[in-house]
């Protein structure tokens, strides 16, 4: 059966991958602050992504922080639940392909760009903008590029090709915002936010597919410590031989996987990780 065009269920070797658990417990805690704590009105005001520009009840507007600082923010139950749920749905599998380092990466690199595009088309507003919808769009992109011909049950009922399930997204997208813009409405929904999420995460997949990423170049810039040498527990290798594999092995194959992906096991480790995931 074709990998890429089986119907699509989240789930692989890792049902909640390390970035995806650590970015919804992040959102979680903050929204609890937000609606349930007296830091709430002092989060908004610090926190939302304020138009150039723009004034507040405290005299701040926009601050160097509050592209990152936005997308831990939401505007209800409803809004984070969405985000959320749709992180986690879409992003699974491309975190488990591309890593947990590669996949954080474009995360914020779709966050933070959303956050650009949303500035330069609201200069001047009094309204500002919250939540993590530039970056979750940018995950959504990346799953059509990368599993193009996998099928979405739309509704739970109609089958669509994911490309085309994407596409279709764009496209309601521009129309919205177009829309707002023509008429000089001013809508609770950031659709230019949503197409600047996707539109720089085309942009860093197209980059990535011609060899260059940022988290590589930010490894090469600043090289970590080579901690080799320092004396640390042998791990053992020899598991084509058909020696029982060992519990520090497999782990140090997952923390693998974790970092860089799936694809970036070699066949022996590939064996190895099979044989374990045989044993009763």
């Amino acid at each position: 059966m074709s990998y890429s065009t089986e119907p699509y269920s989240p789930g692989g070797f890792q049902m909640m991958p390390p970035a995806i658990k650590a970015i919804i417990l992040t959102n979680v805690a903050v929204f609890l602050l937000q609606f349930l704590t007296p830091l709430g009105n002092f989060l908004f005001l610090f926190g939302a992504l304020w138009p150039i520009g723009s004034g507040n009840d405290a005299g701040l507007s926009f601050q160097i922080w509050q592209p990152v600082s936005y997308m831990f923010m939401h505007g209800g139950l409803a809004h984070i639940l969405f985000n959320m749920f749709a992180l986690w749905l879409f992003g699974t599998e491309i975190e488990n392909y591309w890593g947990t380092k590669e996949f954080t990466t474009f995360y914020f690199v779709c966050g933070i760009g959303a956050a650009l595009v949303n500035l330069a088309t609201t200069i001047g507003s009094p309204y500002p903008t919250v939540g993590a919808s530039g970056a979750v769009f940018g995950i959504l992109l990346a799953f059509g590029m990368m599993f193009p011909d996998r099928y979405i049950f739309l509704y739970f009922l109609f089958p669509v090709k994911a490309k085309y399930f994407v596409a279709g997204y764009a496209a309601i997208e521009l129309l919205m915002g177009l829309n707002n813009a023509g008429m000089g409405s001013q809508s609770n929904i950031a659709h230019f936010a949503h197409l600047g999420g996707m539109a720089v995460g085309f942009a860093y997949i197209k980059f990535r597919q011609q060899g260059w990423s940022l988290s590589d170049w930010i490894d090469n810039t600043f090289p970590k410590k080579d901690d080799s040498t320092t004396g640390g527990p042998t791990i053992y290798r020899g598991g084509s031989s058909g020696e029982e594999v060992s519990e520090a092995e497999i782990d140090a194959i997952l923390d693998k996987i974790s970092q860089s992906g799936y694809q970036s096991l070699t066949d022996d480790e590939k064996h190895k990780l099979l044989k374990a995931g045989g044993r009763k």
